[in-house]
């Protein structure tokens, strides 16, 4: 059944948030379309909104909606959402960020194919307001929008791992990184992964604006953990693709329960009872890597949790977790997620 959302006469977030009088609010125009993501519209302004709860300087967000017209836009989700201006009228004015969301739409019967919904028309007003404003932010798949309106041209830019293929393909001036929850490029362009991350992208945006010291109290806030940089992954290593057999569940298993003894290819393969080579094999068929990178990625992401949750020595955490020196720990980190273990503790602690 679809529902209504009437909004009352719109407000800045600051006045909102405490009513405080002389307010410098910086403009954040989210763009509107028919199928737009809810959580990619209503996600941001969440995290917007409670910021002038947290920091005592006289500075906030208005954050606006905007369409062709101010028509109920329908939303993926079959809620209806007003617009409080229309592209025409915020052209006139200077927006410090420019946020876009995105959509899919799902094709087929049998095997289901997703595409991101790429509408001429919302391609040129985005091209337009990019002008206008400071910085350009997409959420999820609002990557495809901002690409087709050639904003991210020889940038390295995220999307929604569905779609990031797609991206790449439709796209080759691009140079499309599935795996980070964000990204931010010179000039000021950001790209967001799959939709909860506009949270984390919000939260980064509320951190360069404010610092982070107002970031991580309006992530308390929200019950969040201001834990994801845009350099973390958009998948935990156990909960990476499932595979297809119970054989390779089983090592996967074997692994996270032994990743702190030594776990050689000949020994996993003794345990699966297959040789080297097929067990190569399977770990390439079944993960898309091989048994090294994915032994190294779970090491790297056990450590990552022991470093922002206790205060275990670095030659600890790297015992633990199976790296047995600091200097195989902090190659292994500089490899995967280009920082050191204490950079890491020191920013996520």
């Amino acid at each position: 059944m679809t529902r209504y959302l009437q909004k009352p006469t719109p407000v800045s977030v600051s006045e909102a948030g405490d009513c405080r009088v002389g307010t410098v609010n910086r403009l954040i125009v989210i763009v509107l379309f028919k199928g737009v993501d809810l959580l990619d519209v209503t996600g941001p302004p969440e995290v917007f909104s409670l910021v002038p709860r947290e920091t005592t300087e006289r500075v906030g967000y208005e954050v606006v909606l905007a369409a062709e017209t101010l028509e109920p836009v329908t939303t993926a989700a079959g809620v209806r959402i007003l617009p409080d201006t229309t592209f025409d009228e915020v052209c006139a004015r200077a927006i410090d960020t420019l946020l876009v969301p995105g959509s899919v739409e799902v094709e087929g019967d049998g095997e289901r194919r997703i595409h991101p919904v790429v509408e001429p028309g919302t391609v040129a007003r985005v091209k337009a307001l990019a002008t206008r404003a400071r910085r350009v932010a997409s959420v999820c798949v609002g990557a495809h929008i901002l690409a087709a309106a050639g904003l991210l041209d020889g940038k390295r830019a995220t999307t929604h791992w569905s779609t990031a293929q797609r991206l790449a393909a439709d796209h080759p001036a691009v140079r499309v990184d599935p795996d980070p929850i964000f990204i931010r490029e010179e000039g000021e362009v950001w790209t967001g992964a799959g939709i909860s991350a506009c949270l984390d992208l919000s939260l980064a945006l509320v951190a360069e604006d404010f610092g982070e010291a107002v970031a991580l109290r309006v992530a308390r806030q929200l019950v969040m953990y201001l834990k994801r940089p845009g350099g973390q992954s958009q998948f935990s290593v156990p909960l990476e693709q499932l595979s297809t057999t119970r054989r390779i569940e089983d090592l996967r298993h074997h692994i996270l329960n032994n990743i702190g003894r030594r776990l050689t290819v000949p020994d996993l393969a003794a345990y699966a009872h297959v040789s080297d080579r097929q067990l190569t094999r399977i770990f390439k068929t079944e993960l898309g890597t091989t048994p090294h990178a994915y032994i190294e990625a779970a090491r790297v992401e056990l450590a990552g949790n022991l470093l922002e949750t206790t205060d275990d020595t670095l030659e600890r955490v790297a015992s633990r977790c199976g790296f047995g020196t600091v200097d195989t720990l902090i190659r292994a980190f500089r490899r995967r997620l280009a920082t050191t273990p204490s950079e890491y503790r020191a920013r996520f602690r």
